[in-house]
């Protein structure tokens, strides 16, 4: 196609006056009505796990959904807390706690800085999140197979203010990649090499989101036992995109030791649980055989967005991107030629199509080589996605 046909198509879309929203990962329509049946299933009856599900109380939640949590993060349901709809805010209550009163050492109020390792590209909000909290953050390149580890371990030895990772371990948002076991084995080593109150935060928020046959992610937790790490691990996940996205439930899982800690401040923040809300979710997701086949109704839906994306990016030269071809979760990774994103950023913003901002994978905004974008092809329908796709591509050749 000559850069005129290019030129040509563009106006074309600029007269159609499009609003399309390709932000965020956020489940469809046509997935949150897979949980609709949910929301009668207790038919008013509030006495579950033998308790009144109307009072106050269960700061670790129901055991019943502690058990939901055990199945989706590969750990003994007495080692999970089940509490909130957003693993994002017990994130930032386990970031609290570390501060004020400290979870295996000092209480990180009284060290002069606080860094974090960050995989890169990653998820914006724990990245503003950190952000916001003042704590410094550099940037470890993903390979594929998770974080580059020779790098990461050489960085902790010679960085005591390096407090902590954050990353998520399988789907990764936005690269999709899941860590190998060599990762996971090295990453639980990794506290051995760091201060000693060094923690780990594994955000396993894609673990059941598969839509393709997808690379199995190894257990974390036994590696830890294994290097003598337990204490250094904390790990998070919910049913956000697997139920109700703002209506679910959130779940922490960590050593016992590292539990009672987190909860002797946390439980000074809230006086239990949402009970009812669990209650529902543990009779709806009553078992992994229920779970499995909820989650198989969630992959015949996003497997045929992420064909469509990926039917519209091949169109495009091999020398002008790359893109990932993730085999789960909600996110597509696209690199363009580097020093592109920004300005394609803007054409697809002026064909009204909005797009994650350039920098957002990336710890204060700032993609080094202004070449990362995120495309979040969920949310919308299939045909306002393949006019999205249309908007992204055209948008990629002209600036190319």
């Amino acid at each position: 196609m000559t850069k005129k046909e290019i030129e040509k198509n563009y106006k074309k879309l600029l007269d159609q006056k499009l609003n399309l929203d390709l932000t965020r990962g956020q489940p469809s329509k046509e997935q949150l009505k897979l949980s609709e049946p949910m929301d009668q299933i207790l038919k008013n009856k509030f006495n579950f796990d033998g308790e009144d599900l109307r009072n106050y109380g269960l700061i670790k939640g129901l055991d019943s959904t502690r058990k939901l949590g055990a199945i989706l993060l590969g750990i003994n349901y007495k080692n999970v807390i089940a509490n909130g709809t957003s693993s994002l805010n017990l994130t930032s209550m386990v970031i609290q706690a570390l501060f004020f009163k400290g979870i295996n050492g000092e209480a990180w109020k009284h060290y002069k800085k606080i860094s974090f390792l960050c995989p890169v590209p990653g998820y914006d909000r724990h990245f503003s999140l950190l952000e916001m909290m003042g704590i410094n953050m550099i940037n470890v390149p993903l390979k594929g197979d998770g974080p580059d580890m020779d790098y990461a371990e050489k960085l902790v030895k010679k960085d005591k203010s390096i407090k902590g990772i954050i990353c998520v371990p399988k789907h990764s948002n936005p690269t999709g990649e899941t860590y190998s076991l060599k990762v996971l084995e090295r990453l639980a080593r990794l506290p051995k090499k760091a201060s000693k109150d060094f923690m780990i935060f594994y955000d396993n928020a894609y673990c059941v989101h598969d839509f393709k046959k997808s690379k199995k992610l190894g257990n974390i937790f036994n590696f830890c036992k294994k290097s003598n790490t337990s204490n250094n691990i904390v790990m998070f996940a919910s049913t956000s995109k697997i139920t109700f996205a703002g209506a679910g439930i959130s779940f922490l899982a960590a050593s016992e030791k590292t539990l009672s800690n987190f909860l002797s401040f946390y439980q000074n923040t809230r006086v239990g649980s949402d009970k009812i809300n669990q209650a529902k979710h543990s009779k709806f997701l009553k078992d992994k055989k229920s779970l499995e086949k909820h989650m198989d109704k969630h992959s015949l839906v996003l497997s045929k967005k992420f064909e469509i994306v990926e039917k519209y990016l091949s169109k495009l030269p091999s020398d002008m991107a790359n893109w990932t071809k993730p085999t789960g979760g909600y996110f597509v990774s696209f690199n363009s030629k580097p020093g592109k994103a920004k300005k394609i950023y803007k054409l697809c913003e002026n064909a009204g199509l909005k797009l994650t901002p350039v920098g957002a994978t990336f710890p204060y905004g700032k993609d080094p080589k202004n070449q990362n974008l995120r495309i979040s092809p969920t949310k919308i329908s299939n045909l306002e996605l393949k006019k999205a796709m249309e908007v992204f591509i055209t948008s990629v050749m002209l600036a190319g």
